[in-house]
């Protein structure tokens, strides 16, 4: 991997979107959405909009033992298993409208290669080290267990299915032999049948970096969210300990050294390393080898090419605000990240959503009941960015009817069906205008810039709310206006009002489409535009005197309360 040529600082901001990688074990659950996937993509189509270079990224992680364990149960490959699950994922990304410039996935060439070039590069800088270290094995499986399979009660805040590398409950992270009363996953081995054998493996020698990530902190603390930042310098102030980063496992990247055949690199370790393969992997798809330099490769003079945002869950802080920075930071000349805006959980029933637990409503089916939009506004609205939200269907229902079907689709629908019967289906005339008209399009202008700033610090559900207010201050003109009277009086009033609140939707097209993106195509090509909505930018454009305004059909549908219990939240 050459990183020696180097490109400019861009004119215009440059935008990495990192999200999550989530295990190719499972289909996609409404947890993670909300936790990574949907406001990354909330961003990333903004940016876009912005007119901002937005390279966004993320794949399937196919390595570790959850995937070679169900593997086992089902008779198939590790591999066969992890592209099934993987198809799937991508289906309901698709289906959702998260809009990838690649997704892929961690059993491709190029992430081998790119993850042993890391790993080699951080052994040749002094960062990693050989030594010998008791890992859990299972004499009834007769394996090594990875950290993560083995479970027990927290030495710290008792709680008692914490995993042998974290506690869930409390965030701390943790070594096998500090769990109480451990057990295997696998078959549920207790205590007296667990041993802990002695075995070679190389080490991220964190403590070396501790002081520059250390100062790397303290320079984000005012950008970054509170919550964050304490939890990475609380590991600082605790002090940072080696982590292995080799297993004895037979499936995934293998060891790059000689005598390490039967060993291979830890999930977590080559996880992370997705961001930056993705990224390469995506610019030899482009035909152009060296793209994805402009969003990674440090200037000579220590300027970084982009901004690099990682959208996560909190239980992956560690990872992403630690541990990925020491490794970019050891490898050298490698942007760091510049924001890691980590959502706290969603809970389902006030509990953290979980596949492994089986406390989960998975994605698929709330999309085959309420659709994308309705699904996305929704969990936007309940996005747990600074405490845990919690999921209900109740909520869900109230929030389409009452917000996206009796307000905003209210505007619209309203509007173009007057239009089409009193205008001709076409753009009124409007004449001079009133300053109750131009207040209604200043507050489009201001909903622009609301929705924007929100967006950029990474507040989606402000964000959202912004254009919401737009959308009801639109309601209010409209019946303040009242055309459905004026038409039969003075009709002039009644067009002037009409043109202008078809020129409030077209501002709302744009201003929620971030978050709804169909139902903006949709009311993009019932305003009579053509091609994609995204073109525009992210602009408030009017729309010409006469343009041809199609039969309109409502923007969302109601949803009856009964249908709340519909979905399959428990299967």
């Amino acid at each position: 991997m050459d990183i020696q040529q180097t490109t400019p600082a861009p004119d215009n901001q440059r935008i990495l979107v990192a999200v999550a990688w989530p295990y190719a074990k499972t289909s996609t659950h409404v947890g993670q959405i909300v936790g990574s996937f949907l406001p990354g993509d909330i961003f990333a189509r903004y940016h876009r909009l912005a007119g901002h270079e937005v390279l966004m990224v993320s794949g399937s992680d196919a390595h570790g033992t959850p995937i070679t364990v169900d593997a086992d149960k089902e008779g198939v490959t590790p591999g066969e298993l992890a592209a099934r699950y993987h198809a799937q994922i991508v289906n309901v990304l698709e289906r959702l409208g998260v809009a990838f410039d690649l997704y892929t996935i961690t059993t491709t060439e190029n992430h081998y290669r790119v993850t042993q070039d890391v790993f080699l590069r951080l052994l040749e800088h002094g960062y990693l080290f050989k030594d010998t270290m008791e890992s859990p094995y299972c004499p009834t499986d007769q394996r090594f267990l990875p950290d993560r399979y083995i479970l027990g009660t927290c030495p710290h805040c008792g709680f008692t299915d914490a995993r042998g590398d974290q506690c869930d409950n409390c965030g701390r992270t943790l070594d096998a032999k500090e769990l109480i009363n451990p057990r295997c996953k696998i078959c549920g081995s207790v205590t007296s049948t667990i041993e802990f054998r002695e075995t070679e493996h190389f080490f991220l020698d964190l403590p070396k970096l501790s002081e520059p990530l250390r100062v790397w902190l303290e320079r984000n603390r005012d950008r970054w969210r509170p919550t964050v930042v304490n939890f990475a310098m609380n590991w600082i102030t605790e002090g940072l300990r080696p982590r292995a980063i080799t297993r004895d496992l037979d499936w995934g990247v293998p060891v790059p050294v000689p005598g390490y055949e039967s060993k291979r690199i830890y999930v977590w370790f080559d996880a992370v390393i997705g961001y930056l393969s993705a990224s390469i992997e995506w610019a030899q798809r482009r035909g152009e080898p060296d793209a994805w330099k402009r969003w990674w490769i440090v200037g000579p003079d220590g300027q970084e090419p982009a901004r690099s945002y990682y959208f996560i869950g909190k239980d992956n802080i560690p990872f992403h605000a630690i541990i990925w920075p020491a490794m970019l930071m050891g490898y050298g000349g490698l942007t760091l990240p510049y924001d890691v805006p980590a959502n706290e959980f969603m809970q389902m029933g006030g509990m953290k959503a979980s596949s492994s637990r089986g406390n989960v409503i998975w994605t698929s089916d709330m999309l085959d009941k309420y659709g994308a939009d309705s699904l996305r506004y929704y969990l936007t609205t309940t996005m747990p960015e600074t405490r845990d939200s919690d999921f209900t269907y109740d909520e869900l229902v109230r929030r389409n009817n009452d917000e996206l079907v009796a307000t905003y689709g209210n505007a619209a629908h309203r509007t173009l069906t007057f239009a089409q019967r009193n205008f001709g289906a076409a753009t009124p005339d409007p004449g001079e205008l009133t300053p109750a008209d131009e207040e209604m399009l200043a507050t489009v202008e201001r909903g622009f810039t609301a929705v924007a700033e929100a967006i950029e610090a990474v507040r989606m559900r402000d964000a959202l709310n912004e254009a919401m207010i737009v959308a009801r201050a639109a309601n209010r003109y409209l019946d303040e206006q009242a055309p459905w009277k004026s038409v039969k009086s003075d009709k002039t009033a009644a067009a002037r009002a009409i043109w202008t609140m078809l020129q409030t939707l077209n501002g709302l097209k744009t201003l929620f489409l971030p978050f709804t993106p169909f139902s903006s195509q949709k009311l993009h090509e019932m305003l009579g535009n053509s091609g994609d909505v995204s073109a525009s930018g992210w602009t408030f454009q009017r729309i010409p005197v006469g343009q041809t305004l199609p039969p309109p059909t409502p923007l969302f549908v109601k949803f009856e309360p009964v249908e709340a219990t519909a979905a399959g939240a428990d299967k």
